[in-house]
C-alpha cells in the first residue's frame, strides 16, 4: 500500500470517528450480544447471524447472537428491557414481541415503545401458507374447500402462540369461515421438521426459511401475504388475488434498552445502513425475500409505534 493511500485511509477513519461524541467513539468496549426471540433457523436468526459477522468486522468487537425464544417473543424482550443501556445488548426486534405480544398478553411486563430505544430498520419479510406434499393439496381453493367440508380435521402449525403466523391464521379462518386445528411450536425450525415428516399438514410461516423445503418439493406454497407476488415465489398468488383481505409483513430491526446514548444509536444505525448496501448483503436479502426501504432511526421508532397500533385490532380478534 502506498504512503498516500495509507494517509487517505487514516484520514477517512479519523473523520468518521470525529463525527461521533467520545462515548460513541469508544463503543463497543467488549463483546455485544444480539438477542433473538426465536430458536435457530428462523428468519430473525438468519438475519441476526449475517449482520453480526459484519458488525464485528466493522466495529472491532464480537457480536454474539443469543437465542431467547418463548412466550411470543416476550422472553427476549424482557431480557432486553432489563439489560443495561450501555450499548452492549441489542435485539433483532420484530413484529411478534413489539406489535403483537403487548396486546395479546396485557401482562407482558413492558411497553413496546417507551421501554426501548428502536435504533435501526432492517427490512421486512412476508408469510405464506404452506401445504405439506403428502397432504395432496396444491391450491388455495382446494384447501378452503377441504377445510369447509371437514371442519376441524385439517391441522396447521405456527411458530408459537402469539406469533404472527398465529394471528394471520386466525384472520384467515375468520375471513374464509373455516375451522382448522392450530398446533403451536417453539419456533419455525421444529415446525418445518414436522411439516417435512407429515406430522402436520399445513403451516403459516415466513417465506425465507421455507424456500429450501419448497425447492425440494416438500412444501407447497398456496398463497403469500405480500401486496404483490414475491420475486422468490413468482408463481404463487397473493391472498389478495384470491379475494382475501389479508396482507402481513414481519418487520425486522435493531432495538436496545430504553435510555441508550443517542450517539451510540446513531453510530450503530449508520454502520448497519452501510453494511446493508454491500452487494453480498443485498443479494442474500433478495434471495431470502427480505424487502428493505430507507428509514432512519427516528422514522423506525415512529414505524414501531404505528405497527403496534395497526396490529392491535387483528390481535384482539384472535384472542
Amino acid at each position: 500500500m502506498t504512503l498516500r493511500r495509507t494517509l487517505l485511509i487514516c484520514s477517512a477513519a479519523a473523520l468518521a470517528a470525529s463525527a461521533f461524541p467520545a462515548v460513541a467513539q469508544d463503543w463497543p468496549e467488549r463483546p455485544v450480544r444480539i438477542l433473538v426471540s426465536f430458536p435457530p433457523g428462523g428468519s430473525s436468526d438468519l438475519v441476526a447471524r449475517l449482520l453480526a459477522e459484519h458488525l464485528g468486522e466493522r466495529l472491532g468487537q464480537p457480536f454474539i447472537v443469543e437465542n431467547r425464544p418463548g412466550a411470543g417473543g416476550t422472553v427476549a424482550a424482557l431480557a432486553l428491557k432489563d439489560a443495561s443501556p450501555d450499548g452492549h445488548s441489542f435485539m433483532l426486534s420484530n413484529l411478534t414481541p413489539f406489535s403483537i405480544a403487548p396486546t395479546l398478553f396485557p401482562d407482558a411486563g413492558y411497553d413496546p415503545i417507551t421501554d426501548f430505544t428502536h435504533v435501526s430498520y432492517i427490512g421486512g419479510v412476508h408469510l405464506a401458507l404452506f401445504a405439506g406434499a403428502e397432504l395432496g393439496i396444491t391450491t388455495l381453493d382446494d384447501l378452503i374447500a377441504g377445510a369447509m367440508a371437514a371442519p376441524g380435521e385439517l391441522d396447521y402449525g405456527t411458530s408459537g402462540v402469539g406469533s404472527w403466523g398465529h394471528i394471520v391464521s386466525a384472520r384467515f379462518g375468520a375471513i374464509t369461515d373455516t375451522e382448522m386445528e392450530h398446533i403451536p411450536y417453539q419456533g419455525s425450525g421444529p415446525m418445518q421438521l414436522d411439516l417435512r415428516a407429515g406430522v402436520i399438514g399445513l403451516s403459516f410461516d415466513a417465506v425465507p426459511q421455507n424456500l429450501p423445503l419448497v425447492n425440494e418439493g416438500v412444501a407447497i406454497p398456496l398463497a403469500v401475504s405480500s401486496p404483490e407476488r414475491l420475486e422468490t415465489l413468482p408463481d404463487v398468488p397473493t391472498f389478495l388475488e384470491a379475494g382475501l383481505d389479508l396482507v402481513a409483513e414481519n418487520w425486522l430491526g435493531f432495538s436496545a434498552p430504553g435510555g441508550l446514548d443517542p450517539a451510540i444509536a446513531a453510530k450503530l444505525d449508520e454502520t448497519l445502513t452501510d453494511i446493508m448496501t454491500l452487494p453480498e448483503i443485498t443479494a442474500q436479502f433478495d434471495n431470502w425475500g427480505i424487502v428493505r426501504v430507507p428509514m432512519n432511526g427516528a422514522a423506525f421508532a415512529a414505524f414501531v409505534a404505528d405497527q403496534y397500533s395497526a396490529w392491535a385490532p387483528m390481535v384482539e380478534a384472535a384472542r
